[in-house]
């Protein structure tokens, strides 16, 4: 095998490393030491989770068929689950669970 084979991956796996690693230690740079968080930083941070939850509901309903039930009824749990509870995780892991169950019994 050519060297050139094996230095070109290694190269875009340590690039995306480097990046990843610089944009999670980004906001502790910038906010850390005791300074305080900007208000439109703390305004973003509440409506990001919707907002994800949102986009996927309408990236996953784009060309959808009305004639099945379950994704209609488990996006209506997840954005339910999300303004009673207000978290993510634990609103996509009951709308997938519905969604799931009704799939596995033909809904």
């Amino acid at each position: 095998m050519n060297l050139e084979n094996l230095l070109h991956p290694a190269g875009v796996v340590a690039t995306a490393c480097a990046v990843t690693c610089l944009l999670r230690a980004f906001p502790f740079l910038l906010f850390g030491g005791g300074r305080k968080t900007p208000p439109c930083v703390e305004a973003f941070g509440r409506v990001i989770s919707p907002l994800v939850i949102a986009g996927l509901l309408v990236y996953s309903y784009c060309g959808l068929e009305c004639r099945l039930i379950a994704p209609w009824a488990a996006g209506v749990l997840t954005v339910g689950l999300q303004l009673a509870i207000r978290n993510a995780l634990l609103s996509i892991l009951g709308g997938t669970a519905l969604y799931m169950t009704l799939l596995h019994f033909g809904v």
